[in-house]
């Protein structure tokens, strides 16, 4: 399982655009390198990324070999009302890794 680190503001004003930020540590192997004995580390990438709030998707993204280790992603969502911001990660071998934190809107 991918270490996950997730900032969400705790509260937030009705109406408001509140930054959302998400790294994933993962290796991002893209099948092409080679270990010290020469032979092929094997493809191990996270193909899928999704932010649902409020019973909406608000951000998602289909990630492929070329991308660096450790993915970033920093979006903005609008802050309707208080509840739970999920994240969803999917593995290319199907492991699926979730998150959730809480939003507050005053």
């Amino acid at each position: 399982m991918p270490n996950t680190r997730i900032r969400v503001p705790k509260t937030a004003k009705a109406g408001d655009a509140v930054e959302i930020r998400a790294i994933i540590q993962h290796p991002m192997e893209n099948g092409f390198r080679l270990d010290s004995q020469g032979t092929a580390i094997p493809v191990e990438i996270i193909t899928d990324f999704t932010c649902t709030y409020d019973g909406g998707e608000v951000f998602s993204v289909k990630l492929e070999p070329g991308l660096s280790a450790n993915p970033y992603f920093s979006f903005y969502l609008k802050a309707t009302k208080s509840g739970p911001v999920d994240f969803r990660w999917v593995d290319q071998d199907g492991t699926i890794t979730t998150a959730t934190e809480q939003l507050d809107v005053t």
